[in-house]
């Protein structure tokens, strides 16, 4: 496995902390609405990761985490005259339904900032007494300049980065660049500690829920959408070498945005697309498809024309898999549960060069292409034909796209002999009555 690694800018050699197991770690939603599309390409992308660490054989340890504390929650829950936990509870839920449509594997914890406030406050203690930060009127902020590697995930220069975009502004910070550890507050959740009652700031939390849930300051992957390298991201790896001593994990993987019709996609730009209403729409192996039928870490643009294309990519592979499913059936033979070893080790060799799906699509269709051909000639070799989808449903499985095979009972396959006797017979209104028949129950 290689992967291309944001803090070195490289691509290197994937070798885990602990032979055999993966601790990877991804940023999950603030659940005050539900999540736009864009959101859901971390869910599709780290979701195949796992699936191809697993076919690789590794056991793989998937944290993702729910911020449930955040000004736009506290203000959703005023604006609804709701208990803030009221609204967490109903969009985290909305979120594991996209979860769950799009096929995504239960994850190995998902822990909640809520549930972790003694940690982060202790957390935020030792950063004051090692001197990385400071309280400012029931505030407390870290020290950019304690940490002489700040700027290693962005890449940017310390020197450089001034008070503007990203930058929160405040008169009680040392320097602007200082980012909040602790916020001081009289509205909504809060809770106590020796500097007043407030809540933590956002990049806290990750670094801590890392610590508790993994029982160490080191993993081997932390992820996120290409927006997170900067403040969030920095800001979490600042903390941990400050305390640490260690980039919290050694490969820092992040995807690409998405585009809205060639626009970026933004809430400002009222551009924005709920992943329900994607789901609404499109079936989730679609989505899937499309999400992954571009590199992780390249911008993906969603348009009506991309969809349509996916589908009809996507029908490529599926219609054959049908066809293929049918005749082993109407052959009265059963499908063997052995594959093309050859071509799955091309596909999975692909999918170990940093999630290479673009060139692992390249081998699906190769195989499509190996089945159509075995399906074409007169007498049907049962045996290879049964390879061939194994192998593709393999493929398919390690990308998520979840697909059910036909099973064909014997009102099926007597529907199926009576439209092929109509064709024979060139009995054509009889084979399109048949046909129109075997189209609704999904044969066809």
């Amino acid at each position: 496995m290689r992967l291309y690694n944001t803090r070195t800018l490289k691509i290197e050699e994937f070798k885990p902390l602990i032979d055999g197991e993966v601790s990877m770690y991804v940023c999950g939603p603030t659940v005050y609405n539900h999540i736009h599309i864009g959101n859901a390409r971390p869910i599709i992308v780290f979701d195949t990761l796992r699936r191809v660490f697993e076919a690789e054989g590794y056991k793989v340890k998937y944290v993702s985490n729910y911020t449930d504390v955040d000004d736009k929650i506290i203000k959703k829950a005023n604006e609804e005259h709701k208990h803030e936990a009221e609204i967490t509870e109903e969009y985290i839920q909305a979120y594991n339904d996209v979860r769950h449509k799009l096929n995504a594997h239960d994850l190995y914890k998902t822990p909640r900032v809520t549930e972790t406030m003694d940690e982060i406050i202790k957390f935020i203690e030792e950063l004051i007494e090692t001197g990385h930060a400071y309280e400012a009127d029931g505030d407390v902020f870290f020290r950019v300049n304690s940490v002489d590697s700040y700027g290693e995930i962005s890449h940017q220069n310390i020197d450089d980065l001034q008070v503007g975009a990203r930058i929160e502004e405040n008169d009680k910070k040392e320097s602007p660049l200082d980012f909040a550890l602790w916020k001081k507050t009289d509205m909504g959740i809060k809770w106590n500690t020796k500097w007043g009652e407030g809540r933590p700031g956002w990049h806290t939390e990750c670094v801590v829920m890392i610590n508790k849930e993994f029982g160490k300051d080191l993993i081997d992957i932390h992820g996120g959408g290409m927006d997170l390298r900067f403040p969030h991201h920095e800001n979490e790896v600042a903390q941990c070498r400050a305390l640490h001593n260690t980039t919290l994990a050694n490969f820092w993987l992040h995807n690409g945005m998405i585009n809205i019709d060639g626009v970026k996609m933004s809430k400002s730009l009222g551009n924005f697309t709920l992943a329900k209403d994607v789901l609404n729409q499109f079936s989730p192996q679609l989505v899937r498809w499309l999400m992954l039928s571009v590199h992780y870490r390249m911008e993906l643009n969603f348009s009506d024309e991309v969809f349509e294309t996916a589908q009809k990519e996507l029908d490529k592979v599926l219609n054959p898999l049908k066809q293929a499913t049918v005749k082993i059936a109407l052959a009265n033979e059963e499908i063997k549960n052995e594959m093309d070893q050859e071509l799955y080790q091309q596909f999975l060799d692909a999918m170990d060069d940093d999630l290479n799906t673009p060139n692992a699509y390249a081998v699906i269709f190769e195989t499509v292409k190996k089945l159509n051909q075995v399906l074409r000639v007169k007498d049907v070799d049962a045996n290879e034909v049964s390879k061939y989808i194994v192998t593709i449903e393999k493929m398919l499985d390690v990308l998520g796209i979840e697909y059910l095979r036909l099973t064909l009972t014997e009102d099926d396959k007597e529907l199926f002999n009576k439209w092929n006797l109509a064709k024979q017979e060139k009995n054509f209104d009889e084979a399109d009555k048949l046909r129109s028949q075997l189209i609704e129950r999904g044969l066809l």
